[in-house]
């Protein structure tokens, strides 16, 4: 057991040291300078340099990338040029809005999700099987740029029900979470069919019904219980995919997280704001996915046993 969670561990660390070095270098690669969109175009070349220097800009990319490295030893993600603020700071203010959301999110495609997958698979073949699947397919297909302002201009606009935008209350988690969780819903229904149909093809669900267990007992207590493997494996990993992924749905509905703050931090040029979100998005992914690894261990020992050999 110690072996597996040590290569698990050690995996995530050389992924997050990559994805560092990684996204340093793009953030440096890409068009602009942020020395331009502090001072503007107008500024004096005298002062775009001596800012530059200030900042630290004019040094080698090796250099600067070694002194993010100290920083990160000292948990120390610098300042973000255009608020003056600690990066640190700043994703704190912000992490919340982007948990609830997911939260919200993954809440919402459990609720549609599970009972959809059920019926689908105890009707396979039927009608609701086709519906349910047709929904899946249809959650898919539907970007979250376009499911987003349909449902606004349905339910905020015309209705009247909700916000259009932006973190005021209940009323105005329900659209983006809608949102975010009707793709993760379609996914997650094809994966609780599948694994119950799997189940119930077994000898122990066989034995239930002959014994006269009544149908909803056998789906629910037996088949179900059974099921589940599969199911958390895709919660645990979506779950740190919607911590991170929710970038188009926070700027569509004006929601202050960490996507909407890195999309700001990328127009700004705003480095170490950027290297600071990616970061957290990537941590969080990662974490989640490692624990999310180590329990399918915990609860299948041929995994464990395997990356121990």
């Amino acid at each position: 057991m110690g072996a597996f969670l040590i290569s698990r561990l050690l995996s995530a660390l050389v992924v997050m040291l990559g994805v560092v070095c990684l996204v340093f270098l793009l953030i440096h690669l890409v068009p602009g300078d942020p020395v331009d969109v502090m001072l503007g175009e107008s500024a004096r070349p005298a002062d775009r340099e001596a800012l530059r220097t200030r900042l630290g800009l004019d040094q080698p990319m090796a250099i600067q990338l070694g002194h993010y490295f100290k920083g990160l030893a000292v948990l120390d993600l610098g300042v973000s040029l255009h608020a003056k603020q600690p990066v640190a700071e700043l994703l704190a203010a912000r992490i919340p809005a982007t948990l609830e959301l997911a939260l919200a999110a993954i809440s919402c495609a459990l609720l549609i999700a599970i009972p959809l997958g059920i019926v689908a698979a105890v009707k396979r073949g039927g009608a609701w099987d086709w519906g349910a699947m047709g929904f899946s397919m249809l959650g898919v297909s539907i970007p979250n740029f376009w499911l987003g302002p349909m449902l606004i201009l349905c339910f905020s606009l015309w209705l009247g029900w909700t916000p259009v935008s932006g973190r005021e209350g209940t009323a105005s988690l329900i659209l983006p979470a809608v949102t975010l969780g009707t793709a993760f819903a379609a996914i997650l229904a094809r994966m609780v069919r599948s694994s119950l149909l799997e189940v119930l093809g077994e000898d122990f669900v066989r034995t239930a019904r002959a014994k006269g267990v009544d149908e909803p007992r056998v789906i629910w207590r037996h088949a179900m219980r059974n099921a589940w493997l599969p199911v958390v494996t895709l919660l645990g990993l979506q779950f740190g995919a919607l911590l991170g992924g929710a970038v188009v749905t926070e700027v569509v509905f004006d929601w202050p997280g960490i996507g909407s703050l890195m999309i700001e931090a990328i127009q700004t040029r705003d480095y170490p704001l950027v290297q600071g979100c990616v970061l957290f998005i990537s941590l969080a992914y990662l974490l989640v996915n490692t624990l999310t690894d180590i329990l399918y261990g915990l609860i299948d020992p041929r995994i464990r046993d395997g990356a121990g050999a």
